[in-house]
């Protein structure tokens, strides 16, 4: 078991343990699920969901350098 603290503004670091585990890297997508009194925490494979595959077309003009650094302290 790894444990984080959440910051103020809802943010926590993935222990890097766990995202070896995960075969989790910078880029990948997550999704977060409640399951009773669980959270859930999975990785989106791309292609395997229809629905994500047409999101992440669209949302696609989001994805420059600029945007990256306007985003990467909210």
């Amino acid at each position: 078991m790894e444990l984080a603290k959440i910051t103020a503004r809802g943010q926590t670091t993935i222990p890097k343990s766990i995202r070896d585990a995960a075969d989790l890297s910078e880029g990948d997508v997550i999704a977060f699920e409640i399951e009773g009194n669980h959270l859930v925490v999975r990785k989106v494979t791309p292609g395997r969901d229809g629905c994500l595959q047409g999101l992440s077309e669209i949302l696609s003009e989001w994805v420059s350098p600029e945007d990256e650094e306007a985003w990467r302290d909210l």
